[in-house]
């Protein structure tokens, strides 16, 4: 926001303020301009308006009482466990890669895509099957379907690491985690919704939701 202020007919300042309402403005740059001179001054460290940028890019307007007081220690845990799902999932996809034959040459183009389809086609089904049975009651407790999606989810994973060393039954292995993984992506998905209402004070769940720090893989 600029403010315009005219003492006299030669003297001119320009002021650019920045905030979310009008009780948390800042002043962070001035432009006097005069008949005889022009000079430009920036109010607050650079280091500061660069944090403050920063920080208005990842968390929602109006931060922090515009969110409820827990706010922050779940985003510093979930950003952790997003990390470290990550990694794992890295990990896994090494090993399902290197179980179906990449890099070898008697392996198959049709016979690997048709193992990772079967994979992916069996998580479909199980989503379906676990929606099918327990949609309804995923909003009644979002915190005990949110840690059990995060066991699915570690189960999954767990299945894809060892699968390599069971080559007889590696596409049984690669289906049940991935069904156990489909879990994982509907009671992750519910349950985020309903910790996004939550943390929302100011009908700003839709901003919340876009802010918040983004799990980079998993529930």
């Amino acid at each position: 926001m600029t403010a315009l202020s005219n003492s006299n007919d030669t003297a001119i300042t320009l002021e650019e303020w920045n905030g979310s309402s009008t009780s948390k403005l800042s002043k962070t740059f001035t432009i006097q301009a005069s008949s005889s001179s022009v000079s430009f001054k920036r109010s607050g460290a650079r280091f500061t308006h660069l944090w403050r940028r920063l920080l208005q890019a990842l968390v929602p307007e109006g931060f922090p009482s515009s969110v409820t007081a827990d706010y922050v220690p779940f985003q510093i845990w979930d950003t952790l466990q997003g990390l470290s799902t990550y990694t794992r999932t890295m990990l896994s996809t090494q090993a399902l890669l290197s179980a179906i034959g990449v890099g070898e040459k008697s392996a198959t183009v049709i016979g690997a895509t048709f193992q990772w389809f079967l994979r992916d086609l069996t998580g479909m089904l199980g989503g379906i099957l676990f929606t099918f049975y327990q949609g309804s009651n995923l909003d009644s407790n979002a915190k005990m379907w949110r840690l059990a999606a995060d066991l699915m989810n570690d189960l999954g994973m767990l299945m894809d690491l060892i699968s390599p060393l069971f080559p007889s039954a590696f596409v049984i292995i690669v289906c049940l985690g991935s069904i156990s993984r489909s879990f994982t992506g509907v009671a992750s998905g519910a349950t985020r919704a309903a910790l996004t209402q939550h943390f929302a004070l100011q009908d700003n769940a839709a901003d919340i939701s876009a802010k918040r720090t983004t799990k980079l893989c998993g529930a």
